[in-house]
């Protein structure tokens, strides 16, 4: 468990906790270190993306655990990025390479790309509790997207650090989507 976090605490109180503890945290890895650890997610995280004929995962930024070297080997299924028109858009998913700036942080595919419906969701997040409630960023972008991914079929994998997986229940809001799982690079855990 991160040091200072209560679940009496109200989810902008743990985001804020959450955001100062990963960027502690990965403040603390040596590049050398950090790399290993994220190829470590990255083959946590094959045995499911091989599976999936379409999946996402998303350009990291800042103290974000990097997802995208899944993508390197050369039998990698279709991969899909978040996308937006603008800041205030629905978040959609494009197939492809990322080669433009996200109106919203990082990088995406450019408007061209082809859009599609992934199979497979690899979520960034803040924190995640014992039975798949996600804390986000705030922005609201997953929280609006996640509902017809689900109703779609879709699976939703929640990756970090190892210490973003809490002990303790987060607070859930009615329109939050509890993810299946959660991954990091000590490996997968679904949940029930």
């Amino acid at each position: 468990m991160v040091p200072s976090l209560s679940p009496k605490m109200s989810k902008v109180e743990l985001r804020a906790a959450m955001r100062r503890a990963r960027k502690s945290y990965v403040a603390s890895l040596d590049s050398s270190e950090r790399e290993t650890r994220e190829r470590a997610l990255a083959v946590v995280i094959w045995p499911l993306a091989s599976q999936a004929r379409c999946f996402a995962i998303y350009s990291p930024v800042g103290s974000e655990i990097d997802p995208r070297l899944v993508t390197s080997r050369h039998d990698c299924p279709s991969t899909a990025y978040p996308a937006f028109t603008d800041a205030t858009a629905q978040m959609t998913f494009r197939s492809g390479l990322c080669a433009e700036d996200c109106p919203v942080g990082g990088v995406q595919p450019p408007p061209q790309a082809i859009a599609v419906i992934p199979e497979l969701v690899f979520v960034p997040l803040l924190a995640v509790d014992p039975v798949g409630n996600r804390l986000g960023q705030g922005g609201g972008h997953y929280d609006r997207a996640l509902p017809a991914l689900r109703t779609n079929g879709a699976t939703l994998i929640g990756i970090g650090w190892e210490m973003q997986r809490l002990d303790f229940a987060l607070p859930a809001d009615p329109w939050d989507v509890p993810l299946d799982g959660f991954a990091s690079p000590s490996g997968l855990e679904m949940f029930s």
